[in-house]
């Protein structure tokens, strides 16, 4: 005789099926005597890992993992429970990164594939590395070198496991024109140098020579003062005047990317090394910052066609130096109250510093004058 319902046992148990794949589940019920009592359960999941139809029916969901005791069938107060474990599918996809990727030409960019099932569960892969449309070349582990061909290479670098593939698009863009640093001569020894006459007001002090070529005035001194020798229309201000002009027309002469064009005040941006021009002024409000990408070496410059005028400082970051910034200005330079200036001027034909402003660098006027005001400082770089 069979007695009442004492206990349900839930098959398979565990279960162990793939992301968003389907098992059909059965429920026995048994007496004291373990006898089979017929019934029909109530299945639900109560530990999550997908759904449960009336007849027992379980489809994965897409999240992998172990759902313990999950699948629950029951009838009145008795109930039995199965686990299942729900297994990663095969892959699906490959994504490749960077994508897309922006190089210089004959420079490397390491990519990284990551597969993943129909579930988005990431799988481990060893894919096949390829270009398959051109900008380099790429190695087995997908270090990329760039070609020296600059240019846009759509889904050109491939990961492939079996037949299923990720791309990525590649920029390639040209090497950075690097201005080469220009030599000053006769100049070099020289904070101030001037064609007419070098005036100053108080409290001036110059730590390097003073030059002026073709004039020979040099007015305030002192109660300004200058640390090292003074040059008036002698052959060593003659020699460094002929030097400022060759290094003036190669300054002005060097090539300007478009991209560098100055179209507005460069206070508050940050530059990395390079040629930038402007057809008529330059304007600095506020701080520029000058960043030398970790070399010591990088070359600024800055082509103004008509004049430079400042109310700002110039800082330099990450090896930039004083020593290789350059100003070639069309006409004249002015200095504006207070601004902490950096680098080479260069003007056609003027420069004036106004009151407590300072400069690491040279003051270098090839036809005028150059003005100091108040409590000004000149320091070679």
């Amino acid at each position: 005789m069979i007695g009442p319902l004492a206990t349900i046992s839930v098959t398979p148990n565990p279960d162990t099926t793939q992301i968003l794949t389907t098992q059909q589940f059965v429920a026995v019920g048994r007496d004291a005597g373990n006898n089979i009592v017929p019934m029909t359960p109530t299945w639900s999941l109560t530990n999550g890992g997908g759904s449960i139809d009336a007849a027992g029916l379980f489809t994965a969901a897409g999240t992998a993992g172990t759902f313990t005791n999950t699948v629950r069938a029951t009838n009145g107060t008795i109930f039995g429970t199965a686990t299942v474990v729900v297994t990663t599918g095969p892959l699906s996809s490959i994504t490749v990164t960077p994508n897309p990727d922006t190089t210089q030409v004959l420079t490397t960019q390491q990519f990284v594939a990551v597969g993943r099932d129909a579930g988005n569960n990431i799988l481990t892969i060893t894919p096949v590395w390829s270009v398959t449309n051109g900008g380099g070349s790429i190695d087995a582990a997908g270090l990329f070198t760039a070609g020296n061909v600059a240019g846009t290479f759509t889904n050109t670098v491939r990961a492939t496991s079996g037949a299923i593939f990720g791309s990525a698009n590649v920029v390639v863009t040209p090497a950075p024109v690097t201005p080469p640093f220009v030599p000053l001569g006769a100049a070099t020894s020289h904070g101030i140098l001037a064609g007419t006459q070098v005036t100053c007001i108080t409290n001036g002090l110059i730590s390097a020579d003073v030059g002026v070529s073709p004039g020979n005035t040099l007015t305030g001194f002192g109660p300004c003062v200058y640390t090292g020798v003074a040059n008036l229309a002698n052959g060593v201000a003659a020699q460094a005047q002929l030097d400022l002009t060759t290094a003036y027309n190669t300054l002005a002469g060097l090539a300007c990317p478009p991209a560098n064009a100055i179209v507005a005040d460069l206070g508050g941006t940050t530059l990395p090394a390079g040629v930038y021009c402007s057809a008529i002024g330059i304007n600095v409000t506020g701080p520029l910052t000058l960043n030398g990408g970790g070399d010591p070496d990088a070359v600024f410059v800055f082509q103004a066609g008509s004049s430079l005028t400042t109310a700002g400082d110039i800082v330099l970051i990450n090896g930039a130096q004083s020593k290789n910034v350059y100003w070639q200005v069309g006409s004249s330079a002015t200095l504006g109250t207070a601004s902490q200036w950096k680098g080479n001027i260069l003007a056609l034909t003027s420069i004036t510093l106004v009151d407590n402003a300072t400069l690491i660098g040279r003051a270098l006027a090839r036809n005028g004058g150059i003005s100091l005001g108040s409590n000004n400082t000149i320091t070679l770089p």
